[in-house]
């Protein structure tokens, strides 16, 4: 282990937040386009419309654009940003403090299973607390067919705020915790993947060379590190964004609905349907991450920088003041 380590682990919870928020917004900003065609693919049935042909990433894309405009690319967006900061920090954060608390008592020292679970417990962390309802207002938003350049075009849901309303009013508070176990089963399975792969190839390339991590170094382990989660879940992904879509039904458990969609879509779709959206996941996904283990790097590290500057000032006024 580098030298750097163990300062590293020592970031303070207010650094660990305000780097993990910084760099969540950053990776809303850069790839949230790439999400929408996501969650549209993911959306299509067998049953298309009169006239309508299959298209893959590329095509929906361009078909959003052309038929909705190119903002619409970024529906659901006010809902991402709204949670995506709370979100990146309770995910660092809660990291953080799992990992702390598995280490080694006497060396201080994380193993690698440790890491695995420390992900774990952060992405059921950040899915229970921020994930859930906000994928939910995300979806209802992004899965809505409408043009924004149409006045009189007018959605069910407006806006993100208006979207969380018309849920709780028609179906209930409850609903915005719709698909709470898929959302936790995949974030968790997300970030163990994630946070494990980045931590040993860092700990290893940190080895190697006998210094930190360059910036483009950052990048290009959350580059791979962030397609494991994808690769690994996507099913759960599919299934996630069709339960929380559809509306509940009175009476309906969340398991009984859980069950009917993944029936129909093995029954009226084949077993590609549950792989459906995994390349545009992957492109929006480990992109997004080097975006945000890259910011987060940078600015956890400016952040240190200037409270031990400000330390080391205060401690020589100190001294001054002494003599």
């Amino acid at each position: 282990m580098s030298a750097s380590k163990p300062a590293q682990q020592k970031r303070s919870l207010s650094t660990q937040l305000i780097a993990g928020g910084t760099a969540g917004f950053s990776e809303a900003i850069a790839c949230h386009w790439l999400d929408t065609i996501k969650v549209r693919l993911q959306l299509q049935t067998k049953q298309l419309g009169p006239g309508e042909k299959r298209v893959g990433f590329i095509g929906t894309g361009i078909r959003i654009a052309q038929r909705e405009g190119v903002l619409a690319l970024y529906k659901g967006l006010g809902a991402v940003v709204t949670g995506i900061v709370p979100k990146m920090a309770i995910r660092f954060s809660s990291f953080n403090f799992y990992k702390t608390a598995l280490a080694d008592k006497e060396t201080g020292v994380t193993s690698m299973g440790g890491t695995f679970l420390s992900g774990l417990g952060a992405g059921v962390t950040e899915a229970v607390v921020v994930v859930t309802p906000m994928e939910v207002v995300k979806i209802r938003l992004q899965a809505q067919r409408h043009s924004l350049s149409d006045p009189l075009d007018v959605p069910k849901y407006r806006n993100p705020a208006h979207a969380a309303y018309t849920i709780v009013k028609e179906e209930g508070f409850s609903t915005l915790w719709k698909g709470v176990s898929l959302t936790a089963l995949r974030q968790a399975t997300n970030q163990a993947a994630n946070f494990t792969t980045y931590q040993e190839l860092k700990k290893r390339v940190e080895a190697s060379q006998g210094e930190e991590l360059k910036s483009w170094q950052h990048l290009t382990l959350g580059l791979i590190s962030g397609a494991m989660g994808p690769l690994c879940n996507n099913p759960i992904d599919t299934i996630k964004t069709r339960v929380q879509r559809s509306p509940t039904k009175a009476g309906e458990t969340a398991f009984t609905h859980m069950r009917q969609v993944v029936t129909s879509m093995w029954a009226n779709e084949g077993v590609s349907a549950f792989y459906k959206g995994l390349t545009p996941r992957l492109l929006r996904v480990a992109p997004g991450n080097a975006v945000t283990f890259t910011v987060y790097e940078f600015i956890s590290k400016r952040l240190e920088a200037v409270k031990l500057t400000s330390a080391e000032e205060e401690q020589l006024k100190n001294n001054d003041a002494e003599y």
